[in-house]
């Protein structure tokens, strides 16, 4: 892996450090469907809606949610060549010795 991709997969990890996010990628991807409204995401958390507003922007700019406004509300949904090139990162065979 060159410099400029760990840079990058650094930022992106960076976002999912925090536990809140890593909770809310989760119940993105995990939605029948593939998207999921901002407003069903508030509820799973003792956290206010400007709260997760904030931490869905930061996994919005690395690249993990993309998002849709449709009225008043926005959808997320994971983008999953993102999420393939983290998967692809951890596993056994792109690790080189």
């Amino acid at each position: 892996m060159g410099e400029a991709d760990a840079a990058e997969l650094a930022r992106v990890f960076k976002a999912l450090s925090d536990p809140v996010r890593l909770r809310l990628l989760s119940l993105v991807a995990a939605r029948s469907g593939g998207e999921a409204c901002v407003c069903e995401l508030v509820e799973p958390f003792d956290l206010s809606q400007p709260t997760i507003s904030h931490h869905l922007k930061v996994l919005r700019e690395a690249g993990l949610v993309t998002a849709e406004r449709r009225g008043t509300w926005v959808y997320y949904r994971a983008v999953p060549a993102t999420l393939g090139r983290l998967a692809a990162v951890l596993t056994p065979e792109a690790v080189t010795a």
